[in-house]
């Protein structure tokens, strides 16, 4: 907070034609403790540079304050069940460093177990590091510490400004802060005395910064709490491979919530065969019969897909043509309420045409189904219902997600349609029916992990219904029912599906049974970081038994926002024989002319192969 007190001594006088700077000194005359800028914005939102002048010209003096959030009066303590309160005590018994994978269902109080084990840190005089995956779960995170722990909860993520993140450094830094709660950068965060770091939802992908200075926020997060020797909790309702494989090894404790902390039970799953069944903009008849029955008993239904926009193709129906970006190897997503059309990858937008631009027919038509389009269809289905849409488009004016999870909470929505911001750890007590619409984008994939990451989506969205006293439902659209990870998703059966899979990268070897580095190269001259990466393979040292350099080849999307791309993967079967190749690779690869010319960079662990 920046407070800003005004020398009586020269009260009387008055700045010159300058009514702002006069209004601004007057109110700082009559405040006896000074004011903050939210006070300062009430009486002007251009109060910055008068006050500046009046700072200046020394009518006001300036100094920052830091200052706690507020804390609740009386704390609520969190009551544990029998399998939470072993979890605890396993962790609070390790002596020194432990890493201790918490690998609980849906709605089975993991929560509960990190602000346990907070309380106790804290009654240690010690402070705690809570890592979430998106911004968007931070305010309820939050909220839930401070209510339960009655203690400084301080937030830290991309969302702030310079001087809000200073002050989160320094209330950690200094003491002052027990707990700071924040995505992938606050595990960097200093710490006068850090002595439990919690990592939820460790199995995300947006732990992995995949641009600039690249690290994977978990395993930073397991090496700091190695050097501190203290313990860190990794908690998922599906843990990543890698950290069920470093569990099966002992490196990890694996710690088990079976069951569910409230009265509610796993929902019911239902495959539906989208074959047999005719679909209205993607919503199929028993899904829409299973949505209706809700809206007759005040229930709420959850519509996920991962498809933010109106359609993902506008093509026409006289020549074939289709919207393309310009920039990248991607088609143009429409956006009907903006009349836009958008590029998810770049970002380029255009207005959207009314005529065809090749043919000048007029049957351009939207192809697929997404989240905006899905809502429309709803409201014309249901026109008394209260449909709430939550994605990126929705939420990008500050405080609008905070807004819409209100209205939900509050019971002022009866269906929700949204993408993955809605199936990471939200607690909807009066959600019943989850709707799963075009999962099978997502189970062909290209990259090696594409059927876990299926398998974790799937399984954490479901989880947001039946949390409350009702019963839940789960109804999942696929063209193919009979693809192995269905069986295993229709028993909630995470821990077979992760042994099969398991067993199919170790045939493969993939992760975790090797350790890959893909060294990418971009360029805006086509065919460029091509050649850049194969005189890289020339100038390569001699290949360490147990590691192979594969050919270099454009990306799955070789163009995007203007560069043409390329990468390598380097697969090595052991880490130390990994890094030290790569070290003296690179120092030869930085003197290639073309190196120079060509962005390039090398990801370790990549969680992205395109």
């Amino acid at each position: 907070m920046i407070t800003i007190t005004t020398p009586r001594a020269r009260w009387s006088a008055q700045p010159e034609r300058a009514p702002l700077q006069r209004r601004l000194l007057q109110v700082l005359v009559a405040s006896e403790e000074g004011l903050g800028a939210e006070d300062l914005a009430e009486i002007s939102a251009g109060w910055r540079k008068p006050l500046d002048a009046l700072v200046e010209n020394g009518w006001a003096e300036e100094f920052r304050e830091t200052l706690l959030p507020p804390v609740p009066d009386s704390p609520v303590p969190v009551r544990l069940n029998p399998e939470q309160q072993q979890a605890v005590e396993t962790v609070a018994s390790a002596p020194g460093f432990s890493c201790e994978l918490l690998f609980g269902i849906t709605g089975s109080g993991k929560t509960e177990v990190y602000i346990e084990l907070a309380t106790r840190i804290l009654s240690q005089g010690r402070q705690v590091l809570v890592l979430v995956p998106e911004i968007g779960l931070t305010p309820q995170l939050v909220d839930r510490f401070r209510r339960s722990l009655g203690t400084p909860v301080v937030a830290l993520h991309s969302a702030l400004g310079d001087s809000e993140r200073l002050a989160a450094w320094m209330l950690a830094r200094t003491g002052k802060a027990g707990v700071i709660l924040g995505t992938r950068s606050a595990v960097f965060t200093p710490f006068r005395d850090l002595g439990l770091i919690v990592v939820d939802e460790e199995h995300d992908s947006s732990y992995k910064q995949q641009d600039g200075f690249r690290y994977h926020a978990r395993d930073v997060a397991v090496m700091r709490a190695s050097r501190e020797g203290i313990s860190v909790v990794l908690g998922s309702a599906t843990p990543s491979l890698e950290s069920l494989y470093q569990a099966q090894r002992g490196r990890y404790r694996l710690l088990e919530l079976t069951a569910r902390a409230t009265e509610g039970e796993l929902p019911r799953i239902e495959i539906l065969d989208m074959k047999r069944l005719a679909a209205n903009d993607g919503l199929s008849h028993p899904l829409l019969q299973a949505v209706r029955a809700r809206l007759g008993t005040g229930e709420q239904s959850l519509l996920f897909l991962n498809r933010r926009g109106y359609a993902p193709v506008l093509m026409c129906y006289d020549c074939g043509w289709i919207a393309q970006c310009r920039r990248c190897d991607a088609r143009l997503t429409i956006h009907r309420g903006q009349q836009r059309l958008r590029c998810h990858h770049c970002g380029a937008e255009q207005a959207l045409p009314t005529v065809c631009p090749e043919c000048e027919g007029t049957r351009i038509e939207p192809l697929g189904e997404g989240t905006e389009r899905v809502e429309a269809s709803l409201a014309r289905l249901f026109p008394d219902a209260r449909i709430i849409r939550i994605d990126r488009d929705t939420t990008r004016r500050k405080g609008s997600l905070e807004e819409s999870l209100r209205r939900v909470h509050g019971g002022e929505a009866d269906i929700l349609v949204g993408t993955q911001m809605l199936a990471k750890g939200h607690d909807f007590p009066h959600i019943t029916l989850v709707g799963i619409l075009n999962v099978d984008q997502g189970l062909y994939g290209s990259d090696f992990r594409a059927a876990e990451f299926l398998a974790q989506q799937v399984i954490q969205v479901s989880g947001r219904a039946g949390r409350g006293k009702r019963p839940g439902e789960v109804m999942i659209q696929t063209w193919h029912p009979g693809h192995p990870v269905f069986a295993a998703l229709r028993n909630h059966d995470y821990r077979g599906f992760s042994e099969y899979e398991l067993s199919q990268r170790s045939e493969a070897g993939y992760p975790p049974f090797a350790f890959l580095a893909l060294l990418r190269a971009e360029s805006k001259h086509k065919g460029e970081a091509l050649d850049m990466l194969e005189q890289a393979l020339d100038r390569a040292p001699p290949v360490p038994e147990g590691m192979e350099l594969l050919p270099p080849l454009p990306s799955l999307m070789e163009r995007r926002a203007g560069y043409y791309r390329a990468q390598l993967l380097v697969r090595a079967q052991e880490r130390r024989v990994l890094h030290p190749f790569l070290r003296s690779w690179l120092e030869g690869i930085e003197k290639l002319p073309l190196a120079r010319r060509v962005r390039w960079s090398v990801d370790v662990d990549p969680t992205e192969m395109f």
